[in-house]
């Protein structure tokens, strides 16, 4: 039987980042287990979840749901035993979600709002993952959220310019003018070292514009970004 796997493969990185940095930068525990396994399932059953909003092979996506979603209510009831207050930072997820199903149902999921959600999404799964190991959420539990946030965003507008949306001009401006801000930003609040997490897509948001790039190469330079972010940030935050 084949695996039925998103088709949104720079979503993998949305996925597990910000998780990792919530187990890295805050103290790893047993229960990142079977957060880490419910959290995983839980992004596989949304992909059939959603496409059965569509009204797309009903029974396939059905099948699937019910595949997927097994393991993440076996996984995550160990996690809400151990500690109640789990629930929140699903019922904190829920609106955003409730946007990706109403782009599901309007055939419109490469809208910016419904790219936005899912980010902020992924995002909380790595303040969930910070609390997991600390039983807190401080200073750095909300860091690990926005620099996530800032950063995924950044490559949805980079990831639009190239393809979707790169005989837009305007959108051009609307990438490039995120990615300053970033910077900037980051020097406002007295953050100047996270700058170098940032520089790998503030230069490639400029140099590779306007390239004729392939997707496949494309999805190669994001996750080799990715990861050069993440080792940035562990180093320059722990």
């Amino acid at each position: 039987m084949k695996l039925l796997l998103p088709k949104q493969h720079g979503a993998w990185a949305m996925l597990f980042i910000p998780f990792l940095f919530g187990v890295f930068l805050g103290q790893p525990s047993w229960i990142h287990v079977p957060l880490v396994v419910g959290w995983f399932f839980l992004y596989l059953a949304t992909y059939p979840l959603l496409m059965l909003l569509k009204n797309k092979q009903r029974e396939l996506y059905q099948k699937w749901t019910v595949i997927y979603t097994i393991p993440v209510v076996i996984s995550l009831s160990f996690v809400i035993i151990y500690n109640p207050m789990f629930v929140y930072f699903g019922l904190l997820m829920l609106p955003f979600f409730l946007v990706n199903i109403y782009f599901a149902k309007t055939k419109n999921e490469r809208a910016l709002l419904n790219d936005f959600s899912a980010v902020i999404v992924f995002s909380i799964g790595g303040i969930a993952s910070y609390y997991a190991g600390t039983g807190t959420l401080d200073q750095r539990a909300y860091m690990i959220f926005v620099l996530s946030t800032l950063f995924f965003i950044g490559s949805t507008f980079f990831i639009k310019s190239m393809i979707r949306e790169k005989r837009n001009p305007v959108f051009k401006w609307v990438s490039w003018g995120f990615h300053v801000c970033v910077m900037i930003g980051l020097i406002l609040v007295s953050h100047p070292l996270l700058l170098i997490a940032y520089t790998p897509s503030f230069i490639r948001a400029f140099y590779l514009y306007g390239k004729n790039l392939s997707i496949m190469r494309l999805g190669i330079y994001e996750i080799i970004n990715s990861v050069l972010f993440f080792i940035c940030i562990i180093l320059l935050i722990n």
